[in-house]
């Protein structure tokens, strides 16, 4: 924030960049369950549909709340914590592999020691995989090399739904922490109970 900007400001900024997304042609798809709280998203319009209950869930076709599209990069940090010197890292090994830390650092224009730091995290990550090259002259190198793509993009989809549905869990706290201020007595004003509850959390964390 500048110094001449308020957060109403920006509130508004952020509600000009908010859009609907068109479920309905989506290449995902959203179920909700009649009877319960159930919500479910998969990558695929299954045959016959989700259930729940035994009872067919019934498909999302559009939302009332507009979302900020996401950017990949933005995606990427947020959930993995990659930022773009460790997201061109990784593509640079994903299609131009093996590589050492040496030849990845001439190709892209990043300090060796950075490259080697961002190739620890990738590999402790599962992006990328750490073997060690024979030299003609003597002795070996370390080079580095993709998974395979098919076991990438499953483990990646799956660590990101593990993420979305940490930060599902956050937001249903969060409507019942709303919940429990409209039933209850507070002195406090929403604002700061709820931001209070939630800044114990992450402090704790």
């Amino acid at each position: 924030m500048t110094e001449n900007e308020t957060p109403a400001e920006n509130l508004q900024m952020d509600s000009d960049e908010r859009q609907q997304v068109d479920l309905g042609d989506s290449e995902y798809s959203i179920y909700r369950c009649t009877d319960c709280d159930n919500v479910v998203l998969t990558m695929q319009d299954c045959d016959g549909g989700m259930t729940c209950h035994g009872e067919t869930m019934e498909r999302v076709k559009e939302s009332k709340l507009g979302i900020r599209p996401p950017d990949i990069r933005q995606v990427l940090l947020d959930a993995f914590g990659l930022p773009k010197p460790g997201l061109d890292i990784c593509l640079c090994v994903i299609g131009e592999g093996p590589l050492s830390p040496a030849e990845l650092a001439d190709r892209l224009g990043y300090a060796e020691g950075t490259v080697r730091n961002y190739l620890n995290e990738l590999v402790e990550f599962g992006l990328i995989q750490k073997s060690q090259l024979n030299r003609e002259s003597g002795g070996f190198v370390n080079v580095y090399h993709s998974i395979d793509l098919k076991e990438m993009r499953e483990e990646t989809l799956i660590a990101f739904y593990a993420w979305a549905g940490e930060a599902a869990s956050l937001i249903e706290e969060a409507n019942l922490t709303k919940e429990d201020y409209r039933d209850a007595e507070y002195d406090e004003g929403l604002g700061e109970v709820f931001w209070e509850r939630f800044g114990e959390k992450t402090d704790d964390s």
